[in-house]
């Protein structure tokens, strides 16, 4: 789905959605001078963030949604009383059929919208900030219907046009209709939520209820039309090639998974058959969907880690800022000591990290712009490790040695606790080494699921005290010290905090975390409700990185033997060979098959569009069907193409292994006989034991129909005598996927640690956290996260500031380098980590360490660990000498 300006016919830019400006300082909206600027949206602009304005539809309609429901009804009105008098040809009856569909879910949408606006003011961190979940699922509302009025229009203005392709047009508005269909499903969700919750709170409270029943409503929803032709409708249009060029990887990438094992075979094979998935949105949403509820989270490892391949690393240097010092480093597992900050007499020993793995070195990057003092010591060269970094050419002179800096930014990157390395947030953190002057110490902590938590908390912990300790090989002082990280690295850089406090080692100075998980758990909120639309965060896969980082995920059991990349290469180049030869005498077997009369004698034809062979195959009224209009009954089941992308996503068999009684790697069976691998997602109560027959039921669906697919309908509603409680108004059901997860909820009780989900952590821990800048994204599902825990630090008194970006989706630091968008929200990041190093506050009074808040002053005993006591761990009987 390409983006556009104005009125083209793929009607992707609603209103030609633009970033204007960067807000600097509070109140800096338009000139007032400037009668041409537009009003600010109080939906869309707050102070530090992107502003975005509609350049056709004007700003009003945001400001006042019952602006963008009037558009609306104005076209649909137009184009159904149009399309009506065109007799009864197949094109005008979907047309008639989709408007008056759209037009039944605005009429139903419209009360619900107009009541959240006038409430969802109570949940904002504060006035100069308005972002919480409610707004942000207002605004995809409308962004939706928005579409709906730019595609509307050019179908009214253009329908007698030469070029006017109407399979195309009326497709693209089936796609958004779905898509309305899903959100009213949540809209009606988060009326509950806002019925159910305190005042003032975005998550539900209760450990079940709401909660158990979103996950089990998400198990069986219809969730491939948002992956298909509406991909990414709600975000900047700079930004929606990028996640089309994901998807299609994605798919092309889930196809090759199993049957190649090095990273550059599974690229390369992806590369030949994504052409299909470019030219059939429907395939690929299908197909999308169907990965990110079947496949494990080592798939979504070696997804995210392309990246990390050396050639796409190599582009990636050479196109970012080039740095004078890019060093891999490998700490060794030493204990060492630090001084208490509350009296730096007494000394706390800090032991490197044992959990799960046992001892082992902390692996991290040096970062500088510019060799400083003690960067090429022999002290630190002795820890330099060769990973075979990228290419990085540095023209520049012959580097003379600087003095060291007085600042030091300790990195902690994201990837969901289960992914990537902070080679893959080199980019963005080159450019940081640039403008800030600063040396950047990125820590490389262990993974999940082979690490689960503590390790990585332990690890980083370590790695931050390491720092302290020796700032001076790092080419600083350490004067001023600051912990920045995304997403599972914001929730690192606060437990990292948190752990520091306790132990009574010096604070970072400042803290700036971007778009942090904060509550680790399966607890429903407005803005969680968007894992539905989310490609880039579906609640399917975020429950399998937060199952691998609590050590529930089971480990998958791999073959012990031994390969070399010769023979990992030549096998992959026979598979590589074997796909195009088979591929090619398919293709030109079909096309000698039609030029016989189109008879299929055993071979696979070529695979049309879904939206073609939708506009070609014969139709037949299946019977009235009430839609709300009179005369527009009229049903369309779309038959959803399945390719043979995912026949080995069920059975997660081993590279070379196949079940008894089949040949190859491959598990050819319909799927609708494939079993979904559980996903498990948590709550925070126990469960105790039971037998496995206690595990909670999926949610009932519907009776489907025996063709896969969705129906394009009115509403279903269920059967009377179905027993499921009423979950939606009466006469509305959402459209049910043939692709059920078995999202199984279980129970664990680490999820409750302050040091997993710090929202959850007690005030006493809270109150040792330094000065905290969080930068959050309006569209992101884990903005309710920042919001709550923002305002949980300012009810205590803590030091808290929070911007909301907006039209971006999280993680947006790994596409700064895409528009000028994400470079701008980047910069927002930088300004942030500035203030902290710039800040001239007052001192602090420094936490006194746990044991001494048990003694007397005078006294500053120092006790070993107590017998039993597990290395690693934070307990209740502290002591000063505990491994870290």
């Amino acid at each position: 789905m390409a983006s556009g300006k104005g009125r083209g016919e793929n009607g992707n830019a609603i209103t030609s959605w633009k970033v204007n400006s960067l807000i600097k300082k509070k109140g800096g909206g338009p000139s007032a001078a400037d009668p041409s600027s537009p009003p600010c949206s109080p939906l869309l602009s707050r102070p530090g963030s992107v502003m975005s304005f509609t350049s056709e539809e004007g700003s009003a309609e945001l400001k006042d949604p019952r602006v963008v429901f009037q558009s609306l009804h104005l076209v649909l009105d137009e184009n159904i009383a149009f399309f009506r008098g065109q007799g009864s040809s197949e094109p005008a009856r979907r047309f008639v059929a989709v408007f008056s569909l759209i037009q039944s879910h605005a009429r139903s949408l419209e009360p619900a919208i107009q009541a959240f606006t006038s409430v969802y003011h109570v949940f904002d961190f504060d006035a100069a900030t308005p972002a919480n979940g409610y707004r942000s699922l207002v605004k995809v509302v409308l962004s939706c219907l928005l579409h709906i009025v730019h595609k509307g229009r050019y179908v009214s203005s253009s329908w007698r046009s030469l070029f006017f392709r109407a399979s195309h047009n009326v497709t693209e508005l089936e796609s958004y209709c779905s898509a309305l269909c899903q959100l009213r499903a949540l809209v009606y969700f988060a009326q509950r939520l806002l019925t159910a919750n305190r005042h003032g709170d975005l998550f539900f409270l209760e450990e079940r209820g709401l909660s158990e029943e979103f996950v089990r409503q998400y198990a069986s929803m219809h969730k491939g039309c948002f992956y298909g032709r509406c991909m990414g409708f709600q975000f900047t249009p700079a930004i929606r090639p990028f996640l089309q060029t994901i998807s299609i990887g994605l798919v092309s990438f889930g196809e090759n998974y199993k049957r190649h094992q090095s990273g550059i075979g599974v690229a390369a094979s992806s590369l030949f058959t994504s052409g299909k998935y470019v030219m059939d949105p429907e395939l690929r949403g299908f197909e999308f969907e169907r990965i990110t509820q079947n496949l494990d989270v080592n798939f979504w490892k070696a997804f995210w880690n392309i990246t990390e391949m050396e050639v796409l690393a190599s582009l990636a240097n050479i196109t970012s800022t080039t740095v004078r010092v890019n060093k891999a480093l490998s700490v060794p597992p030493h204990s060492f000591e630090l001084p208490l900050a509350a009296d730096p007499r007494l000394h706390v020993t800090i032991t490197p990290p044992v959990a799960h793995c046992g001892p082992a070195p902390v692996n991290m990057r040096l970062l500088s712009y510019e060799l400083k003092e003690g960067q090429d010591s022999e002290e630190l060269s002795s820890l330099v490790k060769q990973d075979g970094s990228s290419l990085n050419i540095d023209l520049r002179s012959k580097p003379r040695r600087g003095p060291p800096s007085k600042y030091l930014l300790v990195h902690f990157h994201g990837g969901g606790f289960v992914a990537q390395t902070s080679k893959s947030h080199e980019p963005y953190l080159k450019s940081w080494a640039h403008e800030l002057d600063t040396p950047i110490l990125s820590i490389d902590y262990s993974l999940a699921p082979e690490a689960p938590f503590p390790r990585a908390l332990e690890e980083c912990f370590f790695a931050y005290c390491w720092a302290l300790k020796n700032c001076h090989l790092l080419g600083s002082t350490a004067e001023r010290v600051c912990l920045a990280g995304d997403s599972a690295g914001g929730n690192l850089c606060l437990t990292v905090s948190m752990r520091a406090a306790s132990y009574g080692v010096r604070l970072p100075d400042g803290i700036m975390t971007a778009y942090p998980a904060t509550l680790l758990t399966a607890t429903a909120s407005p803005s969680r409700l968007l894992t539905l639309i989310d490609p880039l965060l579906p609640l399917s896969v975020l429950s399998k990185c937060l199952s691998a980082y609590a050590g529930t995920e089971p480990m998958p059991q791999k073959r012990a033997e031994k390969v070399n990349t010769m023979s990992l290469v030549r096998k992959d180049t026979a598979l590589l060979l074997r796909d195009f030869r088979l591929g090619a005498s398919a293709w030109i077997s079909s096309l000698l098959d039609n030029g016989r009369g189109g008879k299929n004698n055993g071979t696979d034809t070529v695979r049309k569009s879904v939206s073609e062979g939708a506009l070609n195959a014969p139709q037949s009224d299946p019977g009235p069907l009430d839609s709300g209009v009179p005369g527009t009954s009229f049903l369309k089941k779309r038959d959803s193409l399945k390719s043979q992308t995912c026949q080995d996503l069920g059975s997660h068999t081993p590279f070379g292994t196949s079940p008894p009684g089949q040949q190859g790697g491959l598990l050819r069976q319909d799927s609708r006989q494939q079993q979904s691998e559980d996903v498990s997602f948590f709550l925070t109560e126990d469960s105790g034991e039971g037998p496995p027959d206690s595990q909670l039921p999926l949610v009932v669906v519907p009776d489907v129909e025996e063709e896969p697919g969705f129906v394009l309908g009115p509403p279903r509603c269920p059967s009377p005598s179905s027993s499921a409680p009423q979950e939606f108004p009466e006469g509305f059901e959402p459209l049910r996927s043939d692709q059920l997860a078995d999202m199984k909820l279980q129970t664990s009780p680490i999820v409750k640690n302050p040091f997993m989900s710090p929202l959850l952590a007690p005030d006493d821990m809270l109150r040792g956290l330094p000065p905290l800048h969080i930068v959050a994204c309006a569209l992101d599902p884990m903005l309710d996260d920042s919001v709550m825990f923002a305002k949980r630090l300012r009810a205590i008194g803590q030091p808290v500031s929070l911007c909301v970006v907006e039209d971006l989706p999280h993680g947006f630091l790994s596409l700064s380098q895409l528009s000028r968008e994400t470079k701008e929200a980047a910069d927002i990041c930088v300004q942030r980590i500035r203030e902290v190093f710039h800040c001239k506050a007052p001192p602090r009074t420094q936490r006194k360490h746990r044991k001494l808040e048990r003694t007397n002053h005078g006294m500053g005993s120092v006790a070993r660990a107590e017998p039993g006591e597990e290395p690693g761990t934070v307990t209740s009987q502290p002591s000063v000498e505990i491994g870290a």
